[in-house]
């Protein structure tokens, strides 16, 4: 069902941390941040009981349930947990080969078009700058925005911001309302100018 593998090893290791917890019924919670983008990080948190999210897939091992999030489903294919012990107690590893790649369509989730946008169409044009900007998080239909590198305190980044990254954005993206921008403009070290 899933193509996700998590080796006896990882299981025994993660186990035991789970029993450290004395509370019954928890489990892990595998996720990717930032999925399909250079910043994408796979992650592994404890799950406790009521903090399960409803459409959350299911995984369940011998010794505890993996709840895997649902966005990032794509992103977790082909990925392996492992857990190698060594003379300094051991180390977990893992590698999830497709949480950088841009997976986009039609049904993807806003977040996911926008940072696939940002990175493949906006981000290499303000690189030329020395900038980027950055997916914060949603506001309802709107996307905050975080400017940095030479960007960060442009005295034109109003113009980039609603002539170059909104437009391009909310033309690609019917969904998307518009964009807000949250960075600290005043901080002019980087600035390109």
């Amino acid at each position: 069902m899933f193509n996700i593998e998590i080796t006896n090893g990882a299981q025994d290791y993660l186990a035991g941390l789970l029993d450290r917890q004395n509370c019954e019924g928890i489990g892990i919670r595998m996720f990717v941040s930032d999925p399909g983008t250079p910043r994408a990080e796979t992650c592994i948190a404890y799950c406790r009981p009521g903090e399960e999210h409803e459409d959350d897939e299911v995984m369940e091992l011998e010794k505890f349930r993996v709840h895997l999030e649902k966005r990032s489903l794509p992103f977790l294919e082909d990925a392996r947990v492992d857990y190698a012990a060594d003379k300094m107690g051991g180390q977990l590893t893992i590698r999830a080969p497709n949480s950088r790649l841009p997976r986009v369509s039609d049904d993807s989730p806003v977040e996911d078009k926008i940072n696939y946008l940002l990175h493949s169409e906006i981000n290499p044009g303000l690189a030329a700058h020395g900038g980027m900007v950055t997916l914060e998080h949603m506001d309802g239909d709107y996307a905050v925005l975080r400017f940095g590198g030479g960007c960060q305190g442009c005295g034109m980044v109003d113009m980039t911001l609603k002539e170059g990254v909104e437009k391009t954005l909310t033309d690609k993206i019917p969904e998307l309302a518009g964009v807000r921008d949250v960075t600290d403009h005043s901080d002019r070290t980087n600035a390109y100018i």
